[in-house]
């Protein structure tokens, strides 16, 4: 194994991956050797970080340790989408050793408020969304005998906030997928675990921050703090502290690690 790379020649899917915590994970796993294909809905923004990813780890012209970061259009609520960038990820890169289910959505109402479409977006992008994804895996990693997925959840998974209904019920949802998957998919060597950030610097963040302006009348600087305040550490989670944990979960030493809700929160409960 490639010490200083040590997962090289890994191919890995990162959704959600034109920014935040996407572009932090995606730039984690080419950090470490993987060759990354980044799958988001905003074409120019993941082809600008996949060229910023090649040029950074693989220089301008040709990968260097049998990586490259490549960049593909795909909604997941969609079948077809789906079944689409993930053929085209395995005829670039060869069969997929590495997922990261990062794509969210975080519509903010009361329960009153919510709409039936908001509540069912929230499920088919941060639940179904996943299983889809899965499901285009799980066939080459249980050839080979081994993978790693990874649900990128929320601290709002394990516990509640009130006022986004869907999303908390949402990511609920998605752990208690990732420890059905891990007792399914264990025996084929697949690991499969969630990582569950508090908040974060994020654009979801400064949309619960604009939100908090919205129905409590805080100044944005009080809305910031109000959700600082949620973590020990008096300070929102960094996406590359987030992607710290997922590259570990996907190395070789971590392979005894499955079935887990890991929080990055500072502390948070």
């Amino acid at each position: 194994m490639n010490q200083t790379r040590p997962l090289a020649g890994r191919p890995a899917i990162v959704t959600g991956a034109g920014r935040g915590i996407g572009l932090a994970i995606a730039t984690e796993l080419a950090s470490l050797g993987a060759s990354v294909a980044l799958l988001g809905r905003d074409e120019e923004k993941l082809r600008e970080a996949a060229a910023r990813l090649t040029d950074a780890f693989d220089g301008p012209h040709t990968p260097a340790h049998g990586q490259h970061a490549i960049a593909l259009t795909c909604d997941v609520t969609s079948d077809d989408s789906v079944a689409m960038a993930f053929a085209e990820v395995r005829r670039r890169l060869g069969d997929i050793a590495i997922l990261v289910n990062n794509a969210g959505v975080a519509p903010a109402a009361s329960i009153m408020e919510m709409t039936l479409e908001q509540w069912h977006q929230a499920f088919d992008v941060n639940v179904t969304g996943a299983w889809r994804c899965v499901r285009q895996v799980v066939p080459g990693m249980m050839t080979r005998g081994e993978g790693r997925i990874i649900h990128v959840a929320s601290t709002a998974g394990l516990k509640g906030y009130a006022g986004v209904s869907a999303y908390v019920s949402s990511k609920h949802a998605l752990i208690g997928l990732t420890r059905a998957l891990a007792l399914e998919l264990g025996p084929n060597g697949i690991t499969v675990n969630a990582v569950c950030p508090g908040y974060t610097e994020t654009d979801m963040a400064k949309e619960a921050i604009d939100n908090l302006v919205r129905v409590r009348s805080l100044s944005p600087e009080e809305a910031r703090a109000k959700l600082a305040r949620h973590n020990p550490s008096g300070r929102l989670v960094e996406p590359h502290e987030v992607a710290s944990v997922v590259g570990w979960l996907c190395l070789p030493e971590s392979g005894s690690i499955t079935g887990q809700a890991i929080a990055v929160a500072g502390g948070e409960i």
